[in-house]
């Protein structure tokens, strides 16, 4: 999995980087390996706003974009935060998908069985 790391008017230190990269082990063995993801680390101006350090997260698979952004007090909060949403999104993809798999494959199954059903009966196959 190919990961891109920035920082909008934020350093990403290299220990950022790490922790990122060690995070998101997690979602890469999940995900092919021509998958890609986007982090961005920025903080809000805001004096108002308590969780000032926004991280945000797009994960590029074939045919979906999974997205992610999470606040908190502090970045390595709010990147585990993203990564967490990130593994639930890509859980749920990867159920949806071997689901509808299966499905098809059941339909299939059942038509195939009400033609020959049809042919010993002698009807006309539709």
């Amino acid at each position: 999995m190919q990961i891109d790391i920035k920082g909008r008017n934020v350093p990403v230190t290299d220990e950022l980087r790490e922790h990122a990269i060690r995070r998101l082990d997690k979602v890469a063995k999940q995900v092919s390996e021509f998958a890609r993801v986007e982090i961005e680390f920025f903080e809000e101006r805001n004096p108002r706003v308590p969780d000032c350090h926004v991280a945000e997260a797009t994960l590029y698979l074939k045919g979906t974009t999974l997205r992610a952004r999470d606040s908190s007090h502090e970045m390595r909060h709010s990147l585990n935060l993203i990564v967490d949403e990130l593994a639930r999104q890509v859980k749920r993809h990867r159920e949806k998908r071997t689901h509808r798999r299966e499905a098809r494959a059941n339909a299939a199954n059942r038509r195939a069985a009400a033609m020959e059903a049809a042919a010993e009966m002698g009807l006309p196959a539709t």
